[in-house]
């Protein structure tokens, strides 16, 4: 009987402990306050904002109380000048993953806001902006509110991905068949090397399936906009083309030829163009003969009528084990005519025949060459 007894109070000390705990961790939303100062930007603040992907603003603010003295999370809001926080035009989480009493804001970051407050490109406007403090789902908006004038850049905001079309290009009007243009480092340039033909029209589009953006080249032929007009380039020929996001600027540049170029005994042969970017030259016979065997080489390209030599990212080299590979990535050297920095060595001189791919392909992560033997 005293056992059963004993059974029943722990049953029951079990039940109410369970209750206890079940009440415990019922959620309870944890009230902050708002933030009461702005420190930085000073109200009023001109930015001209800059493309340069570094380029940032330092937004600062005093510190918000949590009734548990736990960690508080902070938003920086921005609005149009008669907006009211309500429904923000772009919402910043501060750094830290929230909880940083400030925000690095990028000017590209800004530059888009501006875009979504109705700013255009090159023009002046006012963005209003303020903090929002939280520890769950309510948000504390400070009555403190604060105005930046910016100058937003005369660029184009940057697609995701873009590819050549249009009845002038490789792929012709077949939105399927349009070509990649390859994206740069530093994410607001894009370049491809391809032949355009005269007369007919070309054009970029952000995508090859679902088109939302289309760009075209202006008839300065220095500058282009977001337009569905495209151009047209006056001869049939193999371009260059770079577009440069952050200035909407844009040049497309000639190649009239492009030589295999060994150092000594300063022997040149010209690659034929395939297309898509690539260029081809068959059955070279390598002069190993001067009086002291030398294999090294490298490449000249005629661009916009100027020769530019294509060699090594390495001042020397020795010779490679393979004949593929990132020993063979190109590299362009502007102002360099130096006969004998940063050439190639041939992987061996036993080679009596070869033939020679170059390659600037958008749709490969380096440009490159091969050497077939």
């Amino acid at each position: 009987m005293k056992n059963y007894k004993l059974s029943i109070a722990f049953f029951i000390l079990a039940v109410a402990t369970f209750a206890g705990c079940k009440k415990e961790n019922k959620f309870k939303e944890v009230k902050v306050t708002e933030v009461n100062t702005l420190y930085s930007p000073d109200d009023g603040r001109n930015v001209v904002l800059q493309a340069a992907g570094s380029a940032t603003l330092y937004f600062e603010w005093e510190k918000a109380i949590a009734e548990d003295n736990g960690v508080v999370y902070y938003d920086v809001l921005f609005d149009k000048p008669d907006g009211d926080f309500s429904n923000p035009v772009f919402v910043v989480a501060a750094d830290n993953n929230g909880t940083s009493t400030g925000a690095s804001i990028t000017h590209k970051v800004l530059n888009n806001i501006g875009k979504l407050a109705g700013i255009a490109s090159g023009e002046e406007g006012k963005l209003k902006w303020t903090i929002a403090s939280s520890r769950g789902l309510t948000k504390v908006v400070s009555q403190q509110v604060r105005i930046i004038n910016i100058t937003r850049t005369n660029g184009i905001d940057v697609p995701d991905a873009l590819f050549l079309t249009g009845e002038g290009t490789e792929g012709g009007a077949s939105l399927a068949q349009a070509l990649t243009v390859k994206a740069l480092p530093g994410g607001n340039e894009f370049e491809i090397y391809t032949k355009l033909l005269a007369g007919k029209k070309y054009s970029f589009v952000d995508s090859k399936t679902s088109v939302s953006r289309t760009f075209s080249v202006n008839a300065n032929g220095t500058s282009f906009k977001e337009s569905k007009d495209g151009a047209a380039v006056a001869k049939d020929g193999i371009y260059k083309i770079n577009l440069d996001f952050s200035s909407s600027s844009v040049s497309i540049s000639e190649i009239t030829k492009l030589d295999f170029f060994m150092c000594t005994p300063k022997k040149r042969e010209t690659l034929t163009y395939q297309g898509k970017g690539v260029w081809r030259v068959n059955d070279i016979v390598p002069d190993f003969t001067t009086s002291w065997p030398d294999d090294r080489y490298f490449f000249w390209m005629t661009i916009g009528g100027a020769e530019q030599k294509i060699g090594s990212s390495n001042k020397d080299n020795q010779p490679p084990t393979v004949t593929t590979g990132s020993f063979f990535y190109l590299v362009f050297y502007p102002t360099d005519n130096n006969q004998w920095d940063y050439s190639f060595k041939f992987p061996n001189q036993s080679v009596k025949k070869c033939s020679i791919t170059v390659s600037f392909s958008s749709d490969a992560a380096n440009y490159t060459h091969e050497i077939i033997y």
